[in-house]
């Protein structure tokens, strides 16, 4: 597929914001680009990818660690479970792992990072660096502590993705939880470089000298600026916490899933249930979680996606859904702060001042006979709403409403009864009213009466018969 051509002034920023990124947290190397529909559309690679080869600067193909946006395939993977009936998200962990020492501990607790258990797993292990299998990782979880009530406040815990994990392993009968996710989403979407661990690729580059595409991961001290080689290890049965490793071209192809989910991998439905916020991570509207994704809004923009931290390997990932439009950044510091923030205003800036082209009007061939008489428009408590047909779809927007919410949608389920399947009042049903003619004279949406004229409440009583 064809990338988008960004303006040349588009294409300088954004390359300055990219520079600008690499100075600040002295990142050895840096990687930014914005991808459009799964596919890379713009990219900068600044300073090395690995010390001492200066020739290779980040590409598309560096691969590098991608830490906890490892949790998103986790989720999705639990999420398809969960749709195939073998799950519930309301399920107490002790469903699945019935040694949990934990009661009234949820798989909706766990995704959303409001199960108040404890960060990480009993132990020094980002002291030793040695972490445990899954037996030790269960046992680890009975000693573990329940820091916070559940859902009183977000609390960030990787403990509790790794039990994830173990779910998956479990209900999907897979000896390693990176069996789940392969076969469920990395094969399916064709996400070939995205490996446990840093697994080489032989593709060599002679110019650069380089054996393979792995990036280095390094520390860059405070006081100085000599970088020190950070160590690789094995996550063990923790690495559903974020033991993932990949490129920008398998990542921009994750944002093409996440702004347009496929059904082989996740209903389109249920990744929507996905983005839905459940918590914020702050006192204000900045930063919130749905079910295994942080949503990061911008003005009226909210981006979807995930941050990863792993030693010498800062990553970030976030797709504005509407526009297909992904920010990618990826240092090689462990110190580098905030990637989110990079990927956000990639992402952003892109939307705002490369916007996409929208889809082509189509005109419709057919208006159902159902519908004659309940286009146009309707009145409730004394407001507007507008009931068209688009391409044999009954839908419903309210004048003046934001673009970016999008119409109420319904799907005819009986005679005259609809359900609302989009938008506002999702979920809720629309009853067509009509006289002793056949003629609709009333809509009852959600209880609602709408009417023709504006009504006061209790003007209807004897004109509107009963449903």
């Amino acid at each position: 597929m064809a990338t988008e051509e960004f303006s040349p002034l588009t294409q300088r920023t954004l390359h300055r914001k990219a520079v600008e990124k690499q100075v600040a947290d002295r990142a050895p190397g840096l990687y930014a680009g914005v991808a459009r529909r799964g596919v890379i559309a713009w990219s900068a690679g600044v300073g090395s990818a690995r010390l001492g080869e200066e020739g290779w600067a980040p590409d598309a193909d560096t691969r590098f660690s991608i830490a906890s946006n490892t949790k998103t395939f986790v989720a999705v993977a639990i999420m398809a479970l969960r749709d195939e009936g073998k799950l519930s998200l309301d399920d107490d962990l002790t469903v699945h792992v019935p040694e949990s020492a934990h009661a009234g501990v949820t798989i909706r607790q766990l995704l959303a990072h409001v199960s108040g258990m404890q960060r990480e797993p009993v132990g020094d292990v980002w002291e030793t660096l040695e972490f445990p299998d899954r037996e030790g990782l269960v046992a680890g979880w009975n000693e573990a502590t329940r820091v916070g009530k559940p859902h009183l406040r977000h609390h960030y815990s990787n403990l509790s993705y790794a039990m994830l994990g173990e779910v998956l392993c479990r209900v999907d009968g897979a000896d390693r939880w990176f069996d789940v996710v392969e076969r469920r989403i990395l094969q399916p979407l064709g996400m070939s470089s995205t490996t446990l661990g840093p697994a080489a690729d032989p593709t060599a580059n002679s110019a650069a000298g380089q054996q393979d595409r792995i990036a280095g991961a390094y520390f860059v001290p405070p006081w100085t600026d000599v970088p020190r080689a950070e160590p690789h290890f094995l996550d063990g049965a923790f690495g559903a916490a974020g033991a993932l490793w990949s490129t920008p071209t398998d990542l921009a192809r994750w944002g093409g899933f996440v702004a347009d989910p496929v059904e082989e991998v996740l209903s389109p439905d249920t990744f929507e249930e996905m983005c839905e916020p459940l918590v914020m991570a702050h006192g204000e509207w900045e930063l919130a979680w749905g079910l295994g994704f942080m949503l990061w809004r911008r003005g009226t923009q909210v981006l979807v996606g995930h941050t990863g931290a792993y030693p010498g390997s800062i990553t970030g990932v976030f797709t504005h859904r509407a526009s297909a439009t992904t920010g990618l950044a990826w240092a090689n510091n462990s110190s580098a702060v905030s990637p989110g923030v990079l990927a956000v205003d990639l992402a952003s800036y892109a939307v705002e001042h490369e916007p996409t082209t929208p889809e082509v009007w189509v005109p419709g061939e057919t208006v159902p006979t159902a519908y004659e008489g309940v286009v146009g428009p309707w009145y409730s408590e004394g407001r507007p709403f507008t009931f068209s047909v688009r391409q044999g779809r009954l839908e419903a927007t309210a004048p003046g409403q934001p673009a970016w919410l999008g119409p109420s949608v319904f799907v005819e389920v009986g005679p005259d009864l609809y359900l609302t399947v989009k938008g506002r009042e999702r979920g809720e049903e629309l009853h067509v009213r009509r006289n002793a003619d056949g003629e609709p004279i009333a809509l009852s949406w959600a209880t609602y009466l709408f009417t023709r004229q504006p009504m006061a409440f209790g003007e209807w009583k004897g004109l509107i018969p009963p449903r």
